[in-house]
């Protein structure tokens, strides 16, 4: 059995080329460490995590707290086991709050009361626990939708009773009307105060911008007359889109005070109708009035889960074509394609193969900026059904890795950790240490650096083997530093 070292890592500010590690005479701090390149493959690997009507989480708003608190364990072991990296956790999923707010009220699915505290915070404590495995956690935001029953019982804080002249009824929802400034302000605000308020890695917006038309036409022909009445000149679908660009324009603006904060955008997954050609569907660009390639080609977002939820084999929707046509199409943003995962076992063609085949397909089109997957939703995962967690776990996402880098932070250089070693232990310190995210751990192969594993920053000790390996330094933007080389076989 081959001898292992235990190496302490501590997080200690320091200075370019010299430490604040104390030294006693055992350290050697006048040598230069050995810097390697180091780097993997980057996948996002995400779940979502969806609140609304329980589907998720809580499995019933009739559960105690500790049964919540457990379900949230669960949720992200889940993740974890099958090496996920990624949680987007539906936080307001009908003008409400899954987390502490001060400007929404806290969400029925919790305790079956709109506005009634839990008595405690669920997204806090996902956050802690994801962040002890490493898995991030994205924040997921209905932008649009105050309440799926207009009938539902609300509280004084909530949109539509603070703001009824800014909410509409369309069917049986309650919807914020996109021309509505005073709203797209709130939401704004409403990102703003997750980023600002808790230690999340993104913002996510999901596929409802203008309702789904099931109900005929939205009930916004006085608004829209009175901006022609003001000398407005666009058509209506155009001035629609134009709400909701003003939305997710303001919402990135927002959010460049957060530079670590991701912003993702989950659009429907066909852009129009014959793009690419052959694809059929509905037409999400005059149906919903979203502009996901407009948001993109602005830099306005960091990536887009386009919504790709039909099999492989279904030609009108074709699962290849369309991961391509994204990838050819991002304009500054990753394609992180979304996934049907609870469509597994309901027809002979969602099956665990499809899953593979699709995941497949996404790495056929890397080069396209094409890095990864979001599955909708956790709960075949929850369940291990048909046993997809194993089979994601040994097959399709057999290795730990990082998720990729934001956009905008691509190229720059962050300082790699400061090594001391003494008789007894390696300690590590780096210059930044608040702006960590983990440290990652490669082991040499015949002369090249393959990924090991990725320790959270907060991580205290590292167990290597005998032989030789490299730590680096990974900031919350996902930028990592030059490996440190490690002999733990000299001590």
């Amino acid at each position: 059995m081959k001898m292992r070292s235990l190496f302490i890592i501590a997080l200690a500010m320091a200075c370019r080329g010299s430490s604040s590690i104390p030294t006693d005479g055992q350290v050697d701090t006048g040598s230069m460490p050995e810097l390697v390149e180091v780097g993997h493959e980057r996948e996002f690997r995400g779940v979502w995590v969806a609140t609304v009507w329980n589907i998720n989480f809580p499995s019933s708003a009739k559960l105690g707290v500790d049964e919540q608190r457990s379900e949230l364990r669960a949720l992200v072991d889940a993740v974890d086991s099958v090496n996920g990296n990624a949680i987007v956790f539906q936080v307001r999923p009908e003008g409400d709050a899954l987390y502490s707010s001060s400007l929404e009220p806290w969400s029925r699915v919790l305790s079956g009361q709109q506005g009634q505290d839990p008595g405690y915070d669920p997204l806090a404590e996902l956050i802690t626990l994801a962040h002890e495995r490493n898995i991030e956690v994205h924040a997921w935001v209905n932008p649009y939708r105050a309440a799926v029953s207009a009938a539902a019982q609300r509280d004084d804080q909530h949109v539509a009773v603070r703001y009824p002249s800014e909410v509409v009824r369309y069917g049986d929802y309650l919807w914020m009307d996109p021309s509505s400034e005073l709203l797209r302000a709130h939401t704004i605000a409403v990102c703003d105060e997750i980023a600002s308020t808790y230690a999340i890695d993104g913002i996510h917006f999901d596929d409802y911008f203008y309702p789904y038309p099931s109900h005929g036409e939205f009930p916004d022909k006085s608004r829209y007359d009175g901006y022609l009445a003001a000398g407005g000149e666009l058509s209506k679908g155009d001035w629609r889109r134009q709400n909701v660009h003003d939305l997710v324009r303001g919402v990135s603006e927002a959010l460049e005070a957060h530079p670590h904060v991701r912003f993702g955008i989950g659009p429907f997954g066909i852009y129009r109708p014959g793009q690419p050609e052959g694809i059929r569907g509905l037409d999400a660009y005059d149906a919903i009035y979203a502009d996901p390639l407009k948001w993109a080609n602005e830099g306005w977002v960091d990536y887009l889960a386009p919504q790709l939820y039909w099999p492989s084999t279904q030609t009108a929707q074709a699962y290849e074509p369309l991961v391509q046509w994204w990838g050819e199409n991002r304009g500054d943003a990753w394609i992180f394609p979304g996934n049907y995962l609870a469509k597994l076992d309901t027809t002979e063609a969602w099956t665990v193969d499809e899953f593979q085949t699709q995941v497949a397909m996404t790495r056929d089109a890397r080069a396209l900026g094409v890095r990864g997957n979001v599955m909708y939703h956790i709960g075949p995962f929850l369940t291990n059904q048909s046993d997809i967690s194993r089979v994601f776990a040994e097959s399709i996402w057999d290795e730990p890795v990082l998720t990729p880098p934001l956009r905008h932070a691509i190229g720059e250089v962050i300082e790699p950790p400061i090594v001391e070693r003494t008789e007894e232990t390696v300690s590590v310190a780096h210059e930044r240490p608040e702006s960590l995210r983990a440290w990652s751990v490669y082991r040499d192969e015949s002369g090249a650096w393959v990924l090991d594993r990725v320790i959270p920053a907060s991580a205290a000790t590292i167990d290597l083997a005998d032989g030789k390996w490299a730590i680096s330094a990974v900031d919350r933007r996902g930028i990592e530093s030059l490996g440190v080389v490690v002999h733990p076989s000299e001590h």
